[in-house]
């Protein structure tokens, strides 16, 4: 049994973001939930009103409220990268100054592409058609962001392909810098199992620092805790 942590999700009323504050606040875990319009509907969730783009208020806040660790799940719609940038930037910073695990869930555009270890996801038309570009172009420039700043403590989540609201099954397959698929063959995870995997990780750091997960569904397969594995899905690309 792992001891509890306060993990503070930003973008906490999003769909990944208000999915971690669920599955962190069912583990037991302290869960300050970050977000303009905060909601606080489980037991040990504190809703704290902050704007992600404001980076005072963000540190402030991580500061205030004791966090172990802090997860970044903001989106926008449309994207808007700077925004993106600017609030990981943000977050990386109060990590730094803090002494903060930071886990970003970012996209899948950031990935490998199988079979094409020289190619990214997000410059693949097989997996991002042109709408999902400018999407799949910010998830990179977000990974950038990260490997580029002083601190060391991050790690950065990309989906797979297919990311969308779906059961908690908590099987999942756990791999690093390359798009991975299922064994239907599709590149796809619940969001609901890509908060297991975030948690996961968050509880038992691996090495890496780019990690994705999938859908690892069967009786063959062994719940995601008993694992040291993780992965995600699409078509969140950011």
């Amino acid at each position: 049994m792992k001891p509890p942590m306060t993990i503070a999700v930003l973008g906490a009323t999003g769909m990944v973001g208000s999915r971690i504050v669920a599955e962190a606040a069912a583990r037991g875990h302290r869960v300050p939930a970050l977000s303009r319009r905060p909601v606080g509907a489980h037991p040990g969730v504190i809703p704290v009103p902050v704007d992600a783009g404001d980076p005072d208020a963000v540190h402030e806040a991580l500061a205030h409220c004791g966090a172990d660790a802090v997860v970044v799940t903001v989106r926008t719609d449309p994207v808007d990268e700077d925004f993106l940038l600017g609030a990981t930037r943000t977050v990386l910073d109060a990590g730094a100054r803090l002494g903060l695990r930071v886990l970003v869930v970012g996209g899948a555009g950031a990935l490998r592409s199988p079979g094409a270890p020289g190619l990214l996801v997000a410059d693949d038309p097989a997996h991002v058609p042109a709408r999902w570009r400018p999407v799949a172009a910010a998830g990179v420039a977000q990974l950038r962001a990260c490997r580029s700043h002083p601190h060391t403590d991050w790690v950065y989540l990309s989906p797979p392909a297919l990311l969308e609201p779906g059961p908690r099954t908590a099987r999942y397959r756990r791999g690093t810098d390359t798009l991975l698929t299922a064994a239907d063959g599709r590149s796809w995870i619940s969001a609901e199992d890509l908060a297991v995997a975030a948690v996961d990780e968050l509880e038992a750091p691996g090495p890496d620092r780019h990690i994705t997960v999938v859908h690892a569904g069967g009786d063959r397969e062994r719940p995601a805790a008993c694992r040291q594995a993780a992965v995600r899905k699409g078509p969140v690309t950011s």
